[in-house]
């Protein structure tokens, strides 16, 4: 039998806590101003009640005189601590906010993946709205002891003017805290579902948005649209449950600060016809037990909120301390540009080897998809290097070995499917703003017809995802950003498949003129881009079985010829 490892970090409790260490001057500022808030609220009836005390005791024009300024002090204080106390902690909410959708953003966006069962929708939903209510904390906690102040001092007061009610306040909050403490844990746990279920629609309505051309080709968009509204329809219901939940906490907590209410005014009125308490203690029993109604309301609610916060920041440690799929070396590769496979086994690939030369232009002709998926894969670094047998060497040093910022800087691997970003076509291309190669890569892509379609050139905007662009237009500019890069070895996957056979010739050549001395790979069927490389490898079954000038296999290979020519 073995014992539990009670040392376990709790990485929600982690952020919660990391959250409150560093908003300490906020919080503590906010809290003060909110205290002296709620203690101005819970003042005011105790004030009146004296004021009606002295004034009817001693008929004087200067005790009324100096009950008014009293009160417009306190009438000061209430506003003035309200509007800073809010101010200091919607700022810090705000911050902290900010900063979590960074650090959950950077974790998405590193270059080594992080071993996370999430979809980037998934991602989106934990980076804003989980982020949000995790930072919420920050108000709960002011808010949560500020209406705790408020209870005491009222209870306080009402103790002074009869210990009986006093307690009625005390032992009410109490049984008022344990019963909502039940329903809060039942939020907390429908949040977490609704919150998943959101997730993953999130992540449908992505996919589906990316996907939507393929699916209209194929007739495929009624049964995707279907099963959008079926995860859409479970996280409806998942949010009904909640507002239920919710609702019913709300109610409740709304019932028991009324009952606790009519209980204080009842006992104050039934002391005060007994005569155990005065006129005065009665007015201010009375006011107070409509003033702490809200604090009441406050302090019951607070729970609600931390369960909240506790069950996003547990969806955001889903991805914070998820391990990453690969870990990265730290060598260098040497200089120059040579590609070594050696041996690889991954997927479709069996035992794939060859070399390509620095300098060296080399297409290489896959005639399964998969394996040239498998191929682009293992080069990008996107598959652990524990997951395939076999080196890959990049300068003489084995690509596993090598940093991720080494690895980038020295070989790029251009997918078929690059993404578009918001934002224009200088962004695209050229995102760091640091290439030189800029107008090159333009006219090498063949990008120069869409800049010249429009009056804004390169500074024209582009939507996500690059929504108001072509195939084609998409692809090119993804190849121009993988040109101005201007890394030594490039390896480019199907970069001309959305082009026409006339665009796609002039792209073969001036890729080819402009990379001249620099390494090049292109896994691809083209004919116009297999004609210019150096030598063609054909890769099938997973291993190299030919390899020539395109032009020699077209005359001495059928299999090459029937797979290639179009």
């Amino acid at each position: 039998m073995t014992t539990p490892d009670t040392r376990r970090p709790r990485p929600a409790s982690d952020i919660l806590r990391t959250a409150l260490r560093r908003n300490r001057g906020a919080m503590i500022w906010g809290t003060v101003l909110m205290g002296l808030y709620q203690a101005g609220e819970t003042a005011f009836p105790i004030a009146l009640g004296l004021i009606v005390e002295h004034t009817m005791r001693d008929r004087s024009l200067g005790s009324l005189g100096l009950s008014i300024a009293a009160l417009a002090v306190i009438i000061t204080t209430v506003s003035l601590s309200w509007r800073f106390g809010m101010r200091i902690l919607q700022k810090a909410n705000t911050t902290e906010a900010h900063r979590w959708r960074v650090k959950v953003a950077g974790c998405g966006l590193q270059p080594v993946a992080r071993d996370v069962d999430l979809k980037s929708g998934e991602i989106l939903t934990i980076a804003t709205e989980d982020a949000d209510q995790t930072a919420d904390i920050i108000e709960v906690v002011p808010l949560l002891i500020s209406s705790l102040v408020a209870v005491i001092v009222a209870a306080v007061a009402l103790g002074l003017a009869d210990i009986r009610l006093g307690l009625l306040v005390i032992v009410g909050t109490a049984a008022i805290m344990s019963v909502l403490s039940v329903l809060s844990k039942r939020i907390g746990s429908s949040t977490r579902e609704q919150q998943a279920r959101v997730a993953r629609a999130g992540a449908k309505v992505a996919d589906l948005i990316t996907g939507l051309r393929p699916l209209h080709g194929f007739g495929g968009n009624h049964a995707a649209f279907r099963s959008y509204r079926k995860v859409s329809t479970e996280a409806k219901l998942q949010a009904v449950t909640v507002a239920k939940v919710n609702g019913a906490y709300a109610g409740t907590a709304l019932a028991l600060n009324a009952v606790l209410a009519g209980a204080v005014t009842l006992t104050a009125g039934w002391l005060a016809f007994d005569g155990q308490i005065n006129i005065g203690e009665l007015v201010m029993a009375v006011g107070l037990a409509q003033f702490i109604m809200e604090p009441l309301r406050l302090f019951s609610e607070m729970p609600k909120y931390v369960m909240i916060a506790r069950a996003s920041a547990e969806r955001m440690a889903l991805v914070l301390t998820a391990p990453p799929v690969t870990t990265p070396g730290s060598q260098h590769p040497a200089a120059g540009g040579n590609l070594e496979i050696d041996c690889v086994r991954y997927g479709t690939l069996r035992d794939l080897k060859l070399t390509v030369a620095a300098g060296e232009f080399v297409a290489i002709a896959a005639y399964q998809p998969r394996a040239a998926a498998d191929l682009a894969a293992v080069l990008a670094a996107n598959v652990p290097r524990d997951a395939y047998e076999g080196a890959v060497r990049v300068g003489g040093q084995e690509l596993g070995e090598l940093s991720v910022e080494a690895a980038r800087a020295h070989m790029l691997v251009n997918p078929y499917d690059g993404e578009i970003f918001a934002g224009t076509l200088r962004t695209n291309i050229d995102p760091s703003g640091t290439s030189r190669t800029v107008p090159e890569a333009v006219e090498a892509s063949m990008l120069t017809d869409v800049v010249a379609l429009h009056r804004d050139g390169l500074d024209y905007g582009v939507r996500d995802r690059g929504a108001n662009l072509s195939g084609g237009q998409r692809q090119r500019l993804s190849l121009a950003r993988a040109l101005a890069a201007d890394s030594e070895i490039l390896v480019l996957h199907d970069p001309t498949t959305a082009v026409d056979a006339v665009t796609e010739q002039l792209i073969a050549r001036n890729v080819a003129k402009l990379r001249r001395g620099r390494t090049t790979v292109v896994i691809t069927s083209s004919p116009a881009l297999l004609d210019v490389a150096d030598r063609v490898l054909v890769l099938d079954d997973g291993v190299v079985t030919a390899e020539d000038t395109h032009r020699n296999l077209l005359a001495d290979d059928a299999d090459y010829c029937l797979a290639v020519a179009r």
